[in-house]
């Protein structure tokens, strides 16, 4: 038996080993091949990326405070004006150039249709820029 076994005779061939030598020589080259080739397909592809340049906003939007309390009073930066007016502010805020961030602050113990009818008004007048303010929560 070539790989030895239960026969135990002085005359047998002893156990043959494996030759690595080949084996290592082949992936040496394989591992040449993809060292060489690694950086030719990150750079395969070249492309033209355009320039910019960017320059700070020269005019700050102003920012307007919109809040609603408890008892369904609106306030238009902190002073107090009625229902009907809402709309004539907002067309005017709207016409503005640029345009003002409207910040939204509502009452948490308001009820939603107040502050979803607020939201539709400053839609439908045509300001893009609404923010909503909120207190942190406390830890």
């Amino acid at each position: 038996m070539a790989f030895g076994g239960l026969n135990t005779q002085s005359n047998t061939p002893t156990m043959a080993e494996i030759n690595m030598i080949p084996l290592i020589d082949v992936m040496l080259v394989l591992l040449v091949i993809f060292i060489i080739t690694a950086p030719m397909m990150t750079n395969a592809v070249k492309i033209d990326l355009p320039t910019a340049t960017s320059a700070p906003n020269p005019v700050k939007p102003e920012t307007v405070q919109l809040s609603i309390d408890a008892s369904n009073q609106i306030f238009w930066n902190d002073g107090k004006i009625d229902p009907s007016e809402l709309n004539v502010r907002l067309q005017q805020a709207a016409s503005k150039s640029p345009q003002p961030e409207l910040q939204i602050r509502a009452d948490g113990n308001i009820a939603y249709r107040h502050v979803a009818k607020m939201m539709a008004d400053v839609a439908n007048a045509g300001l893009t820029k609404i923010a909503f303010v909120t207190d942190p929560k406390q830890q």
